[in-house]
């Protein structure tokens, strides 16, 4: 858990806030005002994947983005599960805290299940899904093949190589988003490797990163997923649009542009050809530009 002042020599300067009521520290950014915008990380980063977003996006909008439990200036605690729908119920408390109506998800990662499953159980609180890198989790269609980062999350774990990986990132974090797709490299430097590894000073404040992706690969999601599936026809009805860098190595752009055609075949769409997994950090200006231009059009 990073300290709540730390400003990564300013590269992260806004207000920290937080919240108890999901039974542990939750940390959010609240900026600006208007209709909100919520805006949510995944593996393994913190709410600083959006720092370049939030003083644009503030300007007309009140901006919200949330550290997830276990991660950034969140919380790590032990005893809690760590699923997908933790992950959705600790949302939904803050979201019910902040008495958020008309919410537009901007999502990328975990962000895009996360706001799916919401989504569909509160289809009456959210206006617009922008969505980056990710999917909704109800289109229903297969990856054709297993992506590099979940062939190697099922293989490690495995062996036990998963826990001494990415229960190290406070080491390894620059290596892990690079199996992911990371592409950015020029991003890099002390302050970025600083923000992105501080969250993680031992094996016991990876557990969330650990238990994401094997949320995933071992199955663990697809009972709480169907159960969302009588809220599939309002999610379709959304305003809805996908940003997808084309290097992703985690969820293959093949699967991703599928999944989102098969609930809005009519949709935009925008390939970035250059990017990868963490599209915020490889052309944050584009998609800015882009979520400005789909919320002012839809």
């Amino acid at each position: 858990m990073i300290a709540a002042a730390e400003t990564f020599d300013g590269t992260w300067p806004y207000t920290p806030r937080y919240f108890e009521g999901a039974g542990f520290r939750m940390h959010y950014v609240d900026e600006g005002e208007g209709e909100p915008i919520v805006c949510l990380h995944g593996e393994p980063t913190w709410g600083y994947l959006y720092r370049n977003f939030i003083g644009p996006l503030s300007q007309n909008h009140r901006v919200i983005v949330p550290d997830h439990m276990g991660f950034g200036k969140s919380e790590t605690p032990q005893d809690r599960e760590y699923r997908l729908k933790t992950h959705v119920e600790n949302l939904a408390a803050l979201l019910d805290h902040l008495e958020l109506t008309d919410i537009n998800f901007v999502v990328q990662d975990w962000g895009g299940p996360m706001s799916g499953a919401y989504t569909v159980r509160n289809p009456e609180r959210v206006q617009r899904l922008f969505l980056m890198n990710t999917i909704l989790g109800y289109g229903g269609v297969r990856p054709a093949e297993m992506s590099p980062w979940f062939t190697w999350i099922t293989a490690a774990h495995k062996d036990g190589r998963l826990g001494e990986v990415v229960g190290n990132l406070g080491i390894t974090v620059l290596s892990v988003m690079k199996l992911l797709g990371f592409q950015n490299t020029a991003a890099v430097d002390d302050t970025w490797i600083r923000a992105y590894s501080t969250p993680f000073p031992d094996k016991a404040s990876c557990i969330g990163a650990i238990e994401f992706p094997l949320d995933a690969a071992l199955g663990r999601i697809a009972d709480y997923v169907k159960e969302g599936f009588p809220g599939v026809e309002a999610l379709k009805q959304k305003p809805a649009m996908l940003a997808e860098g084309m290097r992703d190595q985690a969820i293959l752009p093949d699967y991703a542009l599928a999944d989102f055609r098969a609930l809005y075949p009519d949709a935009p769409i925008v390939e970035l050809p250059d990017a990868g997994h963490f599209c915020q950090e490889d052309a944050p200006e584009t998609l800015v530009a882009l979520i400005q231009q789909f919320l002012q059009s839809c």
